[in-house]
């Protein structure tokens, strides 16, 4: 476990993120964290937006417990449970720096948040070196910008690989989008590390088979695949996991354990463009230490994600964030990635 002091170049980091996020002195930054946050990152969030010459406040919430099985890696956080006055102060403020530990990204009070005109920079919950190392730089985001409109325009998807994947994603009523690690614009929110651009496709839009090779990545449970797994999709549904050991043993249980169908659809797809996060990075940390991010936006990955997906009307608990390597994804037959590389 690497040492929890706060160092120099930490606060620099935050400062260069927060100040990619347009603020200006006498702005409002609120500082969101529950009682589970990493304590390192809202500390470093209040000196760098002090260092701006902000008005910075801190609100920090019980971290529920729930029953069921573990959640890890949903972008859902439980943690505000619509209490109105965290609502109202967050939306009043000029930016909302996210350190709950699940993210507000797909959380149901986000839309009440945005509408306030507030913007959201969720920051994933890392060890802080990892953030410094994926700080933002001027080429990341119209990079991701050019992806977007690639896939706005685009009326169909397919991956293969030479592990046996095949699959066609009808882009007709998907909503694309993507994020480069920060937000200057009211409204909006994003999340840091960023480099992605994404896809949540439509309902009955994905069929094929996906495999998980060896060295691709199950992110909720932050294992690298050691044997093949095999998943048959049906209209956006798995239907078969196939494979043998405790890869594909762990996927058939976690997911089983919901008891809810939706656990099994697609929530979204898409695929990395962040050169400076790394594929191995997560042999390197505790788990502890070390929430996934950087290998969803590693460069040139293709990222398959099971679970919610509000674009499909599919609402349900269970995810899986499976980035994968060495794929070809085309858009109207042209390829955006080929074999692994950002073309």
């Amino acid at each position: 476990m690497l040492q929890s002091h706060l160092e120099p170049a930490w606060v620099d980091a935050f400062h260069a993120v927060l100040s990619r996020c347009a603020l200006r002195p006498g702005d409002t930054v609120a500082v969101l964290c529950e009682s589970q946050t990493r304590a390192e990152l809202p500390a470093l969030a209040r000196f760098a937006a002090a260092r701006i010459g902000c008005q910075v406040f801190e609100i920090c919430v019980p971290t529920p417990f729930e029953a069921g099985p573990p959640v890890r890696s949903t972008g859902a956080s439980t943690a505000l449970q619509q209490m109105a006055p965290v609502l109202a102060a967050l939306a009043s403020s000029t930016l909302v720096v996210d350190c709950t530990v699940e993210g507000l990204m797909h959380a149901p009070e986000l839309p009440a948040i945005l509408k306030g005109g507030a913007r959201v920079l969720y920051v994933s919950n890392e060890h802080p070196e990892a953030l410094v190392r994926l700080v933002p730089d001027d080429t990341l985001e119209p990079l991701v910008k050019d992806h977007v409109k690639r896939l706005r325009a685009a009326k169909a998807m397919r991956v293969t690989s030479a592990a046996g994947t095949e699959l066609d994603i009808s882009m007709t009523g998907a909503t694309c989008g993507g994020n480069w690690g920060y937000t200057s614009k009211p409204g909006t929110m994003t999340h840091w590390p960023g480099g992605l651009a994404l896809a949540f496709p439509g309902a009955g839009c994905v069929n094929g088979t996906l495999v998980l090779a060896e060295g691709d990545v199950n992110l909720t449970f932050k294992r690298y695949i050691e044997r093949p797994i095999t998943l048959r999709i049906e209209n956006d549904y798995v239907t078969r996991i196939e494979g043998t050991g405790v890869d594909a043993d762990l996927m058939r249980s976690y997911i089983a354990a919901w008891g809810d169908r939706d656990a099994y659809a697609v929530s979204h797809v898409g695929y990395g463009l962040n050169t400076a996060a790394r594929w191995d990075s997560m042999a390197l940390y505790d788990k502890r230490d070390f929430n996934g991010t950087e290998l969803r936006a590693f460069s040139g990955n293709f990222l398959y994600s099971t679970g919610a997906n509000e674009v499909a009307g599919r609402h349900t608990r269970g995810h899986f964030d499976l980035p994968l390597r060495n794929c070809t994804v085309t858009l109207d037959g042209v390829a955006v990635v080929d074999n692994g590389k950002v073309l």
